[in-house]
């Protein structure tokens, strides 16, 4: 299946694309009907494809229009468009000139823009404090398991630790970029806690200055089957069975949200 976010009336576009909304309110179609840019809406910039967990982390803020928010390792856009529609004023950072163009390239499709920054994350240091920032890790991939079955053969576990190392550094690296009293989210789409749920309760207990801001009940209902009693989100490709096991599932996520303290 493909998972459609859209910028308005998921019913319709369910309609007009051949699927069904989820819960969560993407669009899921089982069989594309044509090419993705041959499809009704492409050319209008109606809607973008991203799969159902992808689309949960830049969720989290709550409210933040108005406000300043950095999306880190952001292309292709998918979170930096969600952002820019919650009425945030977006930068978006990525290390690579050929993914920001291709961001770029989705955003003007679109019809929306965003601050563009190509630099390496641990040398960027932003002019002035964010309100919010969004890091979306590089990782192992090994969530994208029921679209990529061949991931968790290609990593070792030497793999997984090098990665860990480098999400705990462009964390504590991100960290600097918000605010006092400003919110972080970390995610990356690995079904392991070593980048995960490990991974977070670490950095918590190992970094002054910055507070566990848990993820409450009812506070997204649409987050609420993938939360955890520690209010972080998990999503697994078991979650979210429907009637026909051929539009079921999810891609494997982590996501925690957290606050600088001040």
């Amino acid at each position: 299946p493909v998972d459609f976010t859209v910028k308005a009336d998921p019913a319709l576009w369910a309609e007009r694309l051949g699927g069904i909304v989820l819960p969560t309110g993407t669009v899921r179609v089982e069989k594309l009907s044509a090419n993705v840019i041959d499809l009704p809406g492409f050319a209008d910039g109606a809607w973008w494809v991203q799969d159902t967990a992808a689309s949960l982390p830049a969720r989290l803020f709550g409210d933040i229009s108005g406000q300043r928010v950095a999306d880190l390792c952001a292309a292709p856009g998918g979170k930096t468009a969600q952002l820019i529609l919650a009425g945030a004023n977006v930068t978006a950072v990525d290390t690579s000139k050929n993914r920001l163009a291709r961001l770029k390239q989705n955003l003007d499709r679109l019809g929306l823009t965003a601050d563009l920054v190509q630099t390496d994350l641990l040398d960027y240091r932003p002019a002035e404090l964010f309100d919010a920032v969004l890091l979306d890790a590089p990782c192992s991939s090994t969530g994208t398991v029921r679209r990529h079955p061949d991931v968790p053969w290609t990593k070792t576990m030497v793999d997984v630790e090098k990665l860990a190392d480098l999400q705990r550094r462009l964390l504590a690296h991100a960290v600097g970029f918000v605010r006092p009293g400003g919110r972080i989210v970390f995610s990356n789409c690995s079904l392991d806690p070593i980048e995960g749920e490990e991974l977070y309760r670490a950095f918590l207990a190992e970094t002054p200055g910055v507070i566990d801001d848990p993820i409450h009940p009812g506070e997204f209902a649409e987050v609420d089957p993938f939360l955890t009693s520690a209010g972080t989100l998990r999503t697994t490709p078991a979650d979210l069975m429907l009637e026909s096991p051929w539009i079921s599932g999810l891609d494997g996520f982590f996501a925690a949200r957290m606050r600088r303290a001040g």
